[in-house]
């Protein structure tokens, strides 16, 4: 089978321990974890739906705006499968309305593949971006890298640094014992950046370590973007941070001494 999001045929008949695609076996990985898919194209619905269950997935859909908030609201999914264009409330505003009250991963589908429009989905809170059309196996690697960066901890790792707890085992956050509302990149960067107080370390090796393979792009923006985001969050004041320090063409790096 090849790319999806325009005119496509269904994924072909197989057995529940996988799905085959383009001569690859993609093995069933999934553990009944709860996905939400979130398009108004019926088609390609179908697909994702079809393609997602065979691999183990328990899998509800919406097809507008409106219909995936309300969706939300009555359950806690494990992972949102978001398109950008729909009816009534697009796939940004449901997005940024999602952030405000959870951490789930948003993976959000697009028919257009501008950075403006990438950039613009990772400030709402997007973990990951997937342009149509799009292979089965690519949308299977994107969120299996998701899910196991959500359910990935350690549980010997608390960070304390200044007035921010970093959880590792709860992926939690804490400023001044509030809780911290992350999305799943803006939690590991802040993790990445936290386990190595002191270090300066570029945008491009952040984007392989944080985002890893799944991420198909160059833009070092998108690392720019998840900074500003986590300022926003931890930062008394953004533009003076006093623990995500930057050197201005280089990258990134957690202060040192605590604040």
């Amino acid at each position: 089978m090849g790319a999806v999001g325009g005119e496509s045929p269904l994924v072909p008949e197989a057995d529940r321990s996988g799905v085959r695609e383009g001569g690859c076996f993609l093995g069933g990985e999934g553990d009944g974890e709860a996905v939400l898919i979130v398009d108004d194209e019926k088609h390609l619905v179908d697909i994702l739906r079809q393609t997602l269950e065979r691999v183990g997935y328990a899998v509800t859909v919406a097809y507008d705006g409106l219909q995936a908030t309300e969706a939300m609201e009555q359950t806690p999914y494990q992972l949102i499968v978001l398109d950008v264009m729909l009816p009534h409330m697009d796939g940004f505003a449901v997005c940024e309305s999602l952030r405000s009250r959870s951490n789930v991963p948003v993976l959000m589908l697009t028919a257009k593949g501008t950075e403006e429009d990438k950039l613009r989905g990772f400030e709402v809170g997007a973990d990951d971006y997937l342009t149509k059309p799009f292979s089965m196996a690519e949308l299977l690697a994107r969120v299996r890298a998701l899910l196991r960066r959500q359910s990935r901890s350690d549980a010997t790792a608390v960070l304390d640094k200044g007035r921010i707890r970093l959880d590792a085992a709860r992926r939690e956050v804490r400023r001044d014992g509030e809780l911290v509302p992350l999305s799943v990149r803006e939690f590991d960067l802040l993790y990445y950046l936290m386990q190595r107080p002191g270090q300066l370390v570029d945008r491009e090796t952040l984007l392989g370590e944080v985002w890893g393979y799944e991420y198909v792009g160059d833009s070092s923006r998108t690392v720019d973007v998840t900074v500003w985001r986590l300022r926003n969050k931890v930062e008394d004041d953004p533009q003076k941070p006093v623990y995500i320090l930057s050197k201005r063409g280089v990258g990134y790096m957690f202060a040192q001494t605590e604040a």
